[in-house]
Parts: C-alpha cells; structure tokens; sequence
C-alpha cells in the first residue's frame, strides 16, 4: 500500500475533468520514496517509504524523534 511511514499520507482520489468539464475519477498518489538513514542510536541504516514532506520532517526534527511521533504504524522499524 502507498502510505508514508511519517506522515502517514495516502493516495486520494479526485476527478480528472475534461475540457467540456466531464468528471472521470482518478487517484493522486503520494510522492513516496524509498530512502535510508543512518540512525545514530541504533548504529545502522533503517530503509523507510517517506514522502517528500517526510523527508523534511525528519531533517528539521531528526531521524529518532520522527519515528517515534510517526503517524504510521510501526512495523517496519
């Protein structure tokens, strides 16, 4: 499943409209990558699924402090 393991974001859906303003439904995915970071506390790398704005937030808050207030559940760290 598309989720970020810090902020917890999803896909959503929407509605791609036509010119003529014909509505068809669509999913916006999240900007999901698949990164590593080195945790100081543990001694070695952990891989997570964060989107872009995760990624902020573990560089303003660091990587311990946003694990433990991840919005996700936590069952791949």
């Amino acid at each position: 499943m598309k989720v970020c393991e810090i902020t917890g974001k999803t896909a959503m859906t929407g509605n791609n409209v036509s010119h003529s303003h014909h509505k068809t439904k669509r999913k916006f995915s999240p900007n999901l990558k698949t990164k590593r970071f080195w945790s100081e506390q543990e001694g070695r790398w952990i891989t997570l699924k964060v989107t872009a704005a995760g990624m902020k937030t573990i560089n303003k808050k660091g990587l311990e402090v946003a694990l433990r207030e991840a919005a996700a559940p936590k069952t791949v760290y």
